[in-house]
């Protein structure tokens, strides 16, 4: 049994939003705040009360000194040489140029609170020395092979990633990303089924190839080619969806497109287990995908069996979800009570590495032998020493153990800052998976996208960074490393505390 947690700070950080004279928290002193702004900082505009900035904790880490370009050169040379309708984020861009495990710095040596883990990337910390000691070691005896030849890195790695699946998933193939996973996730399903029709759901994030574009339901992702043969079922959101959190009734629009948009047969069905892609917004205007939505009780399973009735195969996409993020279970999946068909791996599986997966059973990877496949880079033996390390390292320091515990700890503080602040519509996600949607009222529920841009750069002023996400754009992700501690978890709750509060 697991046990609930409950943030200490409840009684300080709560307030009735009728009693303007009710008490404020009080912090520590900081010079993380800017000089100049002092005194207007320590005064939240209500009742006159003092509020301190919090104070990042303690970090026992020297950066090393920075002698390279400045952050105005690099995104002037950006501009020109590296073309894409992704900008950086921040008013003032970050050159973050060192990492250590839960914290990044910038060419001036700040401290930096990564709350975003790389886009949910970053596992086990930043550097972390037993990865960094497994890539080193593997590089400096081979770089790369073919799967022409035998090499015991890729073999390794291959049968210990297997070992973390049930039933029959033991067939492994390494790709360079999760888009790529996806990709072949996709292919698999088509093939072994004969049928080309996928059901995904809308929101839902698979990557911007072909294949995975088509899967992806945001049309902020997808340019306009040719995507045939994609279904999209509607999004079991509990917070906005049209069936609150009644997971069958969502499911049964799933059985009507099999009945009315079919042959009455498919080839799978796609999804997450929460919806996590983050968004690129750059103003109010953009929007973004996912934020971090848990699907609605009792979908997963019941479209599984809708599925398997139709000859399809489940895709689980853990490219974010998996490698101990949710905190309660390795995989995602496994939250759900099913085994799916197929599993895609991706992002946390090398810490920052360029490597995917996918995992299924031999028989249906059986599929692939009747041409020729591989992948050149698929498997390489750096990638492979160091998504190897990187599960190791997980175990030995129980990061989905301390996933659940932190994560379940922050979560309830931030749930705390509800009663507080009107602005936060909802604070939902497992583990180190989470996401504050911001809204005007909240009964309303009118995005705040502006005000959540706001917040995230007067954040990072104060040295925490986190994700943008949602389809408004007016989700605060925060997917940090896994090693995060209570005492992280407190700075990062107290900075968007005060940040709000000075709104």
């Amino acid at each position: 049994m697991m046990k609930h947690f409950s943030c200490p700070y409840r009684s300080l950080l709560l307030r009735k939003k009728d009693n303007k004279t009710s008490s404020q928290f009080l912090l520590s002193t900081t010079t993380i705040a800017p000089s100049n702004e002092e005194e207007e900082e320590k005064k939240d505009g209500v009742g006159g009360n003092l509020v301190v900035p919090p104070e990042m904790p303690h970090f026992n880490h020297t950066p090393s000194p920075y002698r390279g370009p400045s952050a105005s050169d690099l995104l002037k040379r950006r501009k020109h040489y590296l073309p894409t309708s992704v900008g950086p984020y921040y008013t003032n861009p970050l050159n973050l140029v060192e990492g250590k495990m839960q914290y990044l710095y910038d060419e001036n040596g700040r401290r930096y609170l990564d709350a975003f883990g790389g886009i949910a990337t970053v596992s086990c910390g930043h550097c972390h020395p037993d990865v960094v000691e497994a890539t080193v070691n593997q590089m400096r005896l081979l770089q790369h092979t073919t799967v022409l030849y035998l090499n015991h890195a890729v073999i390794d790695f291959a049968e210990a990633l297997a070992a973390k699946f049930p039933s029959d998933l033991k067939a492994v193939f390494f790709t360079n990303s999760g888009t790529e996973a996806n990709e072949l996730a996709l292919m698999i399903a088509r093939l072994y089924t004969s049928c080309h029709d996928i059901i995904s759901i809308r929101n839902g994030y698979h990557g911007n190839a072909t294949s995975t574009m088509g899967a992806t339901a945001q049309n902020i992702h997808k340019f306009n080619v040719v995507q045939s043969g994609v279904h999209h079922a509607l999004n079991p959101d509990p917070y906005r969806g049209v069936f609150g959190s009644d997971g069958v009734k969502y499911a049964n629009d799933v059985q009507d497109i099999i009945d009315y948009g079919t042959c009455g047969r498919v080839a799978g069905f796609i999804a997450e287990s929460i919806q996590v892609m983050l968004s690129f917004i750059t103003s109010v205007l953009d929007e973004g995908v996912g934020g971090v939505i848990e699907l609605a009780p009792g979908y997963l399973p019941e479209v599984h069996s809708i599925i398997k009735k139709a000859g399809g195969l489940f895709i689980a996409d853990e490219v974010q979800t998996g490698f101990g993020r949710t905190g309660s279970h390795f995989w995602g999946f496994e939250a759900h009570g099913i085994v799916p068909d197929i599993i895609t791996l991706a992002k946390g599986i090398g810490n920052g590495a360029p490597i995917g997966a996918v995992v299924t059973t031999p028989q249906i990877a059986e599929v692939l032998s009747r041409r020729t496949y591989f992948s050149t880079f698929g498997g390489n033996p750096v990638c492979s020493a160091a998504g190897h390390a990187v599960l190791r390292v997980i175990e030995k320091e129980k990061l989905a153990q301390n996933a659940f515990v932190v994560g379940s700890y922050l979560k309830e503080c931030l749930s705390s800052l509800m009663d507080k602040h009107e602005i936060i519509g909802d604070v939902r996600g497992k583990g180190m998976l989470l996401g504050v949607e911001l809204v005007k009222d909240q009964k309303l529920k009118v995005p705040a996208n502006a005000e959540m841009l706001h917040i995230i750069e007067k954040m990072k002023d104060m040295g925490v960074l986190v994700g943008k996400g949602g389809f408004h754009g007016n989700v605060i992700r925060i997917t940090p490393p896994l090693c995060f501690t209570k005492e992280d978890a407190d700075f990062l709750v107290d900075v968007m505390d005060y940040t709000m509060l000075k709104m």
